[in-house]
């Protein structure tokens, strides 16, 4: 069985844009014990891609570490950054805090895979909440452990419900809302959502709501329910319901799978994709080598000395 995880802590900067194309991740001072996010990326694993730290997981081993840990009654957070996440983080630490703070973080996106094999430091495989949506929702169901889904228009979470009983038909939807735009703002509606949720005790929570929006929710929830999984999951409930298409499997794969749904809501995304990710992008692969040029220029020049 695998081990629980064990919460991440990382140090926060100034309100400074991180340069992630530029930045290594520190090494960790003496006694600096569980501070800092170079210790914590250097005790256990993790890399920091984009300006965040990833952990160098399969979507297997994330099943793995979930399930083990909501057996174990020990809860956590799992957030799938893409390019589109680590350029808002680069510009806002209150946001790369909320993924360097989370129990597992892992990459939703090609470029970020390739960024790491740039670094030497290779992440195994694209880990999206699409995906992460159904497995875990597998091995859910094979422990009758019971899911909790919030996030969607409505009647797009229920329909995403009964696709996921379809597939697993022992899977406890323990279960869905839908709650209005804005409701965070709004303590009567904020307070219904807790207490759906707190009533229905699920040991898994889909929230797919967007980053930051579905992370700073789970950030909240989590006190309430201490011993359940959160998975902040973006559009991976619409995409279950079947009420928006997913690229295909090879667009996906060959890192185009924003090119798919720029096509498909050009109006929506196009600012997003071409005018604020593609920049951070097309910077992100060559700063991630030249990290690695001067890393290793480092360590030569240091065993010289």
């Amino acid at each position: 069985m695998a081990e629980p995880v064990q919460a991440r802590t990382a140090a926060v900067g100034p309100a400074t844009p991180v340069r992630p194309w530029l930045e290594a991740v520190p090494a960790p001072a003496a006694g600096a014990g569980m501070a800092g996010a170079g210790a914590a990326a250097a005790r256990s694993g993790r890399v920091r891609v984009g300006g965040v730290l990833l952990d160098r997981l399969t979507e297997a081993q994330v099943v793995a570490r979930v399930t083990a840990a909501i057996e174990c009654g020990t809860g956590g957070h799992v957030v799938t950054p893409n390019v589109d996440i680590c350029r808002a983080a680069a510009c806002d630490p209150s946001l790369r805090a909320l993924i360097d703070t989370a129990e597992l973080a892992v990459a939703d996106g090609m470029p970020l895979v390739w960024a790491s094999r740039l670094l030497g430091r290779p992440l195994p495989e694209r880990v999206t909440g699409a995906d992460l949506i159904w497995s875990l929702t597998g091995a859910a169901a094979a422990r009758g452990l019971p899911v909790y889904l919030i996030g969607g228009p409505p009647g797009v979470a229920e329909a995403a419900r009964d696709a996921l009983r379809g597939r697993y038909p022992g899977l406890v939807v323990a279960g869905v809302h839908a709650p209005p735009y804005g409701f965070e703002t709004d303590p009567a509606a904020l307070a219904e959502v807790r207490g759906r949720l707190v009533a229905a005790r699920p040991s898994l929570v889909f929230v797919g709501l967007g980053f930051p929006r579905q992370d700073r929710l789970i950030a909240q929830l989590r006190a309430d329910l201490p011993g359940a999984w959160f998975v902040g999951c973006g559009a991976a409930i619409a995409f279950a319901a079947g009420s928006v298409r997913r690229a295909p499997g090879w667009m996906g794969d060959h890192g185009l799978e924003w090119l798919f749904r720029l096509i498909s809501e050009p109006q929506r995304l196009a600012r997003r994709y071409l005018v604020d990710d593609l920049p951070f992008a097309l910077r992100l692969l060559p700063g991630a080598l030249l990290r690695r040029v001067y890393g290793r220029a480092r360590q030569r020049w240091g065993s010289r000395s």
